[in-house]
This record gives C-alpha cells, structure tokens and sequence, in this order.
C-alpha cells in the first residue's frame, strides 16, 4: 500500500458550494500551490483520491474545494480527513531534520542502552519539540534537542538520549 504524508485535516465545510476548510499540518504550506490531486484518508481509514479545484488560505486554514463535491452535505462526508500526498512528494529536508511521522514509532533508549519506550507523538509548542515517549508503564515527555537526542536513527526506528538528570524518572 502507498505510503503516504498528511499534509492537512479537514476540519469542516466552509460555504455553500462544498469547500472545505483544513488545518495545515505541513511546515511547507506552499506545498498546497500547484498542488492537483490528494489522498484523503477517512477516520474510517477508507482512502478517496481527490482532485483539487480550488484552494486558498484564510485565517491560519487552507480551504479546499474538490471536483465532484458540490454541497454542504457532500463536503461533511470529509470532516475529520486527512488530506494526503504520497511519501515520495514530500520535502526535502536539511540534514538534522525530521518528520513527524518519522519519529512516532521510534525506540528510545539511554546511552547506556536503557529502555526507555517509543515515541508516541510529536507535540509542536513553539519552541523546541517535544517527543511523547512512552512503555508499559510511563509517558515521559523529551524535547527533541540535539544536546538530548544525540543520535537519531529513522531508518533503525532509534533515538539515542542522554537526558539530564530528572528528565526520566524511573
């Protein structure tokens, strides 16, 4: 199956004429210029490819109008979709940097090799991004700095941490 990358999430319809408004889930939302068509993926988890008609920015949203979804109703059948692209599309990044969706899932541990659990979510705040990592037991919450995270491996799903004294309490 396709790998894919969200790049927004429908949060409502928006008019009469079945555009929708989304959250920006990217870092680059000029990606959305030029952009024709998309995967949405369903809370249900059932994918529709879609193609873009329209799209504009408004308020801190993009707002999204796809061939064939005409009314309210037809467009209230997205809320709460992911609006997709598949992995090859995505960014480029500078060396250093991730994406969200390659950190969840990845194993924390020590540099001494200690358990720690596995990266759960990324939680955005503004400044530095901190990693919820959790195991059977904890969550501890990691901000993903370099001075911390000193080794990050996406490709083995590892992240090494050297965490100052208090940040995992065991």
């Amino acid at each position: 199956m396709l790998e894919l990358v969200a790049i927004a999430r429908i949060a409502k319809p928006r008019g009469l004429r079945g555009e929708l408004a989304a959250d920006v889930l990217t870092d680059f939302p000029e990606r959305f210029k030029g952009l024709e068509r998309v995967t949405a993926v369903l809370p249900t988890g059932e994918r529709l490819d879609l193609k873009i008609r329209e799209s504009w920015f408004q308020k801190n949203r993009i707002v999204l109008k796809f061939e064939g979804y005409d009314s309210i109703d037809a467009a209230e059948m997205l809320r709460g979709a992911e609006v997709c692209i598949p992995e090859s599309e995505a960014v480029e990044l500078e060396e250093g940097e991730f994406f969200d969706w390659e950190l969840v899932d990845c194993q924390v541990e020590t540099v001494n090799g200690e358990y720690i659990g596995k990266v759960r979510e990324v939680m955005r705040t503004g400044g530095t991004e901190i990693l919820i990592v959790t195991n059977e037991e904890k969550e501890f919450l990691v901000p993903f700095a370099e001075t911390i995270c000193f080794e990050v491996d996406v490709e083995k799903k590892l992240i090494r941490v050297d965490p100052p004294e208090g940040l995992l309490d065991f």
